[in-house]
């Protein structure tokens, strides 16, 4: 769908205070120019971007999100408090790529404190990219409320991810690469989905459950998720005592 002309999107900005709220604060001096869609929140440092930020900001129907940090290598804190940006990142992508959103909504940028060109230059290519994308949700083809729910499921499920993280998400080299590596592994695909992507899709079947959607093909279809996989995780759930199944037409309610 193509985006309006006069569409003018509301990124909201996550900006490091020690370099890329720098290099923004040298782009406006120096008079270069980008598009005036970003709304900044300054942070101390990216690594502060907790995903709830991200999924809050777009359930708020912020049509793009950024994050800016210090280069890596170049961080205050640690010194590799952008890393946690960086893995924050790659989870925020897989998750709203799960729920719907377009994971091109999101991006984060290394900028210092003296590219005040830089900056102006990666906010003209965000701004334009979702310019093209449209409104939130218009490039998704999806009902913006139905994609609330989904971010509001996945806000809901930040503390467990938290948990998981320590366990069995340990990135074991703190490097571009070795985060890149980590994040491109078969066995964390399968592992991610397992305890990631498959209880945030059971949270949100119950979500529209509890919306009074009985049916597997009317939950497939409302939250974009194969009718396979919500067959299956509705049989989990029965099993668990959970749901329960009525009728051969698949007719389902919250066991009492």
């Amino acid at each position: 769908m193509a985006a309006p002309s006069d569409f003018k999107p509301i990124i909201v900005g996550f900006l490091c205070n020690w370099c890329c709220y720098g290099g923004a604060d040298l782009c406006g001096v120096s008079r270069f120019q980008y598009p005036p869609y970003l709304r900044v929140i300054r942070l101390m440092c990216s690594g502060r971007v907790d995903l709830e930020f991200i999924f809050r900001a777009f359930a708020k129907k912020a049509d793009g999100v950024f994050i800016g940090g210090c280069h890596l290598g170049d961080c205050h804190y640690n010194p590799e408090g952008n890393y946690d940006a960086l893995g924050n990142s790659f989870v925020a992508k897989r998750i709203l790529a799960d729920i719907g959103v377009n994971p091109d909504r999101l991006r984060l940028e290394w900028v210092s404190a003296g590219e005040g060109i830089r900056f102006a230059e990666v906010m003209n290519e965000f701004g334009a990219k979702i310019k093209s994308l449209g409104p939130f949700g218009s490039s998704e083809g999806r009902d913006v409320a139905d994609l609330q729910s989904g971010l509001e499921a996945a806000t809901q499920l930040v503390p467990y991810y938290k948990l998981v993280e320590r366990e069995r998400f340990r990135v074991p080299k703190r490097t571009e690469d070795g985060y890149r590596e980590f994040f491109a592994r078969p066995d964390y695909d399968r592992l991610f989905k397992e305890l990631i992507l498959d209880k945030l899709a059971m949270a949100r079947i119950m979500g529209a459950l509890r919306a009074g959607e009985g049916s597997a093909g009317g939950i497939s279809q409302k939250l974009g998720l194969e009718p396979s996989r919500v067959a299956a995780h509705l049989e989990l759930l029965s099993k668990q005592g959970i749901v329960r199944l009525e009728g051969n037409q698949a007719q389902l309610a919250l066991a009492a």
